[in-house]
C-alpha cells in the first residue's frame, strides 16, 4: 500500500487541505496517507462536503415541527402532507460548474437534485431553479444565460419532470461567478421513505446506474475554492449528464423500493463513491470493504484515486439485504442499467479499498465523515446604512415613465423566454404555471396540491444581512400565502463569497440569524439545504444570496387564487402599510442609478398577522385574485396583475404623485381584487385583525390608469415587459 506514498504537505495543499488539516489526517491514520487516501480526505473535508465553516451557525436554525418527518442531515427534507403522503424536497447549488460549462453544469445540477429526492423514495413532481447572472453588458452573460437555460430544460424535459417555477436576476457582482440553484419536490408514501443508514454486517453494497469515468474528478474541491483568471481550465472537473439514463435509474429505483430488499440507499453526488460510501457507513456506525475492480468503468486504466473521486452522473449506492442480490439485479438489468456487487458491510468501522488484489486505502470512517474540521471563523457585521425615503430622492421621471422602465428592466421583465423552454406541463398536474407568485402542482388523483417557490433579494442582504435574511423567508412565505397555501417548510441554498474573509463571514452569520428569526416566528422550519461558499473571482464576491425554497399545502384546489385581473368591476385593495421606503429598492437602482440605503425593515409579527389574514380571506372564498407586493412596489404589482389577466385598473387614489408610495418596497403587503359586494366584509375583517386595508381602484378597461399620473395601455406595458429578454438574447 505504501508504494503510492509520495504524499507531501505541498501536495496536500494542492488538494485544498491546510497544514493543520493535513497534520490532523496524519494523526488520525498514524501515518502519512497515500495518494488515494489524500484524495478522500480532501473531498470529505472540503467546504462543499463538510460544511466546516457553516456548521456552527446552521445548528441555530429551527428544523422541527409536528409535520416534519426528517430534517437536515439526510439527502432531502421530509414533511407530512396528510392522507398518508409526504413531500420530500431540497435545493442545491451547481454554481462553479455552470460558469465553466453552462450547459452541462446546469444539467447535472438538475440531475443531482432529482437523485437527492428520489433516493428517499419519492417520485419527483416538480423542478424549480433560482438563477443569478452578471451584468447584461458583460461579454459572457448572454452565453451563460443561453447555456444554463438550455441545460436545465434539456435535462428536466428529457426526464419528464416539469420545471414549474423559479427566478432569474442580473447584477454585475455575478459577472465572474453566476449562481445556479436547483430545487426538486417529490411525493412518497409516509411508510415508504428510505434513508442512507447502512446496517447489517455482511450485507452487500451495490453499485447501480451508469458507468464511472473521469469526468467530475475534484468537483467538490473546485466548489470549495474561489475562481481566478485560470478558472476556464477547470472544465475537466465538470460532470457530464445523461437524462435518459437518469430516467431509467429513477424508474428502476422506485421499482426496487416497492420490494422489501433495501437497507439503505444514497446517490453518488459530490465526491461520488467516496461521499456516498462514507456517509452511509458513518450513519450506521459500520465499516465497508470495497473491491474497486468490481466498479463498472467506461474508461480503461482508471486508478483507485480516480474511481473514488469521480463524479460521473446517474449512479447510486445501495445496501441490500443479504441474499436479495438476484432480485435486485433482475430489476436493473430490465432497465438496462449497470448492477455490481462491489463490497460488504463490516463491523470494523473502517473503509478498506482493494484493487488488483492489494489494499489501496484503509481509513477509519467516523473521523472522515463525522469529525471534519469545524471552524468558528472571524466575522464582522456589515456597516449600517441610512434609510432612504421618498423625500430623500428627487424624481427622475414621471411615475408613468418610471413604471415602463421598471417592467422592462432585466430583473422585472417577463422571463417567458426562459420558462417556455421548459416543459412545465408534463405529468399533467401543473395547476399554476411559471410566472405567478408560486407554482401549484396537484397531488395526483386528488383535489389537493403543493405550492412551491424560490425567493431571495440579494441587494437587501448586501445592505443588511439580518433584515435581508428575514425578508427572503418572509417573501417566500408571502408568495405561498398569495396562492392560498399554508406554508409548511423551507429548503435553502446559501450562496456567499470566501468565508475566510471576515466581512463575508459576517454576511453569512447575519443572514442565518435573520433566516432563523423569520422561520421561527412564521412556523416555517428549515428541513434541508446547502451552503455554497467561495462564490467570487479574484477577490470580488457575489452579492450574498441566501436563496429560500418554500413548500406549502393547499387543501382545496377550488380555493386557489390567480395573479391576473381578468374581469371588470372588481375592487382593487392594497393590504398592509405603505411608508415609501426606497433604500436598496429597484426604483433607486434602475431609475435613480444608486445602490445604497437600508432595505425595508421586516416586522415579523406584522408579516404573520397580515399573511394569516389574507390566507383566511382566500379560504373563506372572498379573495380569488391576489399578488404580493415586492420588487418595484405597488406600481409594479398592479402592472403584473393587469398583464397576467388582460383587464385594466382605474385608480381611485388620484391625489398621490409620491414615487415612494408607488415604488417603495415596504414588506407585509398584498394587493387583492374581489367583488364589490364583498369589500365591506373584508375591510371590517381587516380592522378586526388589526390589518390596514384600503381600496385603491376598480378593474376594467384596457389601460392601467394611474389617476393624475396618466394611463398606460396594457399593450404598451406588455411590449415593455415582454420585449427585453428576447431582444437581448437575439442580439
Amino acid at each position: 500500500m505504501n508504494d503510492l506514498n509520495n504524499v507531501t504537505p505541498e501536495l496536500a495543499a494542492e488538494h485544498g487541505l491546510t497544514a493543520d488539516e493535513f497534520a490532523r489526517a496524519v494523526e488520525i491514520l498514524g501515518r502519512t496517507p497515500n495518494l488515494t487516501e489524500l484524495g478522500i480526505f480532501s473531498v470529505m473535508w472540503s467546504e462543499h462536503c463538510s460544511y466546516k465553516s457553516s456548521k456552527k451557525w446552521l445548528r441555530t436554525l429551527p428544523t422541527e415541527a409536528p409535520w416534519v418527518i426528517c430534517g437536515p442531515g439526510e439527502n432531502a427534507g421530509v414533511i407530512d402532507i396528510g392522507e398518508g403522503l409526504a413531500a420530500i424536497f431540497k435545493m442545491e447549488s451547481h454554481n462553479h460548474p455552470s460558469y465553466i460549462e453552462p450547459y452541462q453544469g446546469a444539467a447535472t445540477g438538475v440531475g443531482g437534485i432529482l437523485r437527492d429526492v428520489f433516493t428517499m423514495g419519492a417520485r419527483p413532481i416538480a423542478n424549480l431553479n433560482a438563477l443569478r447572472f452578471g451584468s447584461p453588458n458583460h461579454p459572457k452573460t448572454r452565453h451563460l444565460v443561453s447555456g444554463v437555460v438550455a441545460g436545465i430544460g434539456g435535462y428536466g424535459n428529457c426526464i419528464g419532470v416539469p420545471t414549474v417555477g423559479g427566478e432569474c436576476t442580473f447584477h454585475k457582482s455575478y459577472d465572474g461567478n453566476i449562481l445556479v440553484n436547483a430545487m426538486t419536490v417529490g411525493i412518497a408514501p409516509t411508510d415508504r421513505i428510505f434513508y442512507a443508514e447502512a446496517a447489517g454486517v455482511g450485507n452487500p453494497v451495490i453499485y447501480v446506474g451508469s458507468t464511472t469515468g473521469r469526468d467530475g474528478i475534484h468537483g467538490a474541491t473546485m466548489a470549495s475554492a474561489e475562481f481566478d483568471d485560470q478558472s476556464e481550465e477547470k472544465r475537466p472537473t465538470v460532470q457530464v449528464g445523461d437524462p435518459f439514463t437518469e430516467k431509467l435509474l429513477l424508474e428502476a429505483c422506485l421499482e426496487l423500493m416497492a420490494t422489501d430488499t433495501i437497507v439503505a440507499i444514497q446517490d453518488m453526488g459530490a465526491a461520488g463513491l467516496t461521499s456516498s460510501s462514507f456517509e452511509m457507513a458513518s450513519r450506521g456506525g459500520m465499516g465497508i470493504d470495497i473491491d474497486l475492480d468490481q466498479v463498472p468503468m467506461r474508461e480503461t486504466g482508471m486508478s483507485a484515486y480516480e474511481l473514488m473521486l469521480s463524479e460521473s452522473q446517474e449512479r447510486m449506492l445501495i445496501v441490500l439485504k443479504a441474499g436479495r442480490e438476484d432480485d435486485a439485479r433482475a430489476i436493473f438489468e430490465k432497465w438496462e442499467l449497470d448492477f455490481a456487487v462491489i463490497g460488504r458491510l463490516t463491523e470494523s468501522g473502517r473503509m478498506v479499498l482493494t484493487m488488483d488484489g492489494k489494499t489501496v486505502a484503509d481509513l477509519p470512517v467516523a473521523p472522515l465523515a463525522d469529525s471534519a474540521p469545524e471552524y468558528d471563523r472571524p466575522h464582522k457585521p456589515s456597516p449600517a446604512r441610512p434609510s432612504i425615503t421618498a423625500s430623500d430622492v428627487a424624481p427622475q421621471t414621471s411615475i408613468r415613465e418610471s413604471l415602463l422602465t421598471l417592467v422592462a428592466s432585466p430583473d422585472l421583465c417577463s422571463k417567458r423566454w426562459i420558462w417556455e423552454q421548459y416543459d412545465h406541463m408534463v405529468m399533467a398536474d401543473t395547476v399554476v404555471r411559471p410566472g405567478s407568485d408560486a407554482a401549484v402542482v396537484r397531488i395526483h388523483g386528488s383535489n389537493r396540491a403543493l405550492a412551491m417557490t424560490t425567493d431571495c433579494t440579494p441587494r437587501y442582504v448586501a445592505a443588511d444581512p439580518i433584515e435581508g435574511g428575514k425578508q427572503a423567508v418572509a417573501e417566500c412565505w408571502r408568495n405561498l400565502t398569495s396562492t392560498g397555501a399554508r406554508p409548511m417548510a423551507i429548503t435553502d441554498c446559501l450562496n456567499f463569497g470566501n468565508p475566510e474573509r471576515a466581512d463575508v463571514m459576517g454576511q453569512f452569520v447575519g443572514a442565518v440569524s435573520g433566516i432563523g428569526d423569520a422561520a421561527r416566528l412564521l412556523d416555517f422550519p428549515i428541513v434541508s439545504g446547502n451552503v455554497s461558499f467561495y462564490n467570487e473571482t479574484n477577490g470580488n464576491a457575489v452579492q450574498p444570496t441566501p436563496a429560500i425554497g418554500g413548500v406549502g399545502l393547499i387543501d382545496d384546489l377550488d380555493r386557489i387564487t390567480r395573479v391576473g385581473i381578468d374581469q371588470p368591476d372588481l375592487a382593487v385593495i392594497v393590504i398592509g402599510t405603505t411608508t415609501g421606503q426606497l433604500g436598496a429598492s429597484l426604483y433607486l437602482r434602475e431609475i435613480v442609478g444608486r445602490e445604497d440605503g437600508a432595505p425595508p425593515l421586516v416586522d415579523l409579527a406584522t408579516e404573520r398577522r397580515v399573511g394569516d389574514f389574507v390566507r383566511g380571506e382566500i379560504e373563506a372564498g372572498r379573495v380569488r385574485i391576489c399578488h404580493d407586493v415586492s420588487d418595484g412596489g405597488v406600481a409594479v404589482t398592479l402592472a403584473e396583475m393587469v398583464l397576467a389577466g388582460g383587464v385594466g385598473i382605474t385608480m381611485s387614489v388620484r391625489d398621490t404623485a409620491d414615487h415612494g408610495w408607488w415604488f417603495g418596497e415596504d414588506q407585509a403587503r398584498y394587493v387583492v381584487a374581489l367583488e364589490q359586494k364583498l369589500v365591506q366584509t373584508l375591510i371590517a375583517n381587516a380592522e378586526t385583525a388589526g390589518v390596514p386595508a384600503m381600496q385603491i381602484g376598480v378593474s376594467g378597461g384596457a389601460t392601467l390608469d394611474l389617476g393624475t399620473e396618466g394611463e398606460i395601455p396594457i399593450t404598451a406595458l406588455r411590449e415593455a415587459a415582454e420585449g427585453w429578454l428576447p431582444t437581448y438574447m437575439d442580439a
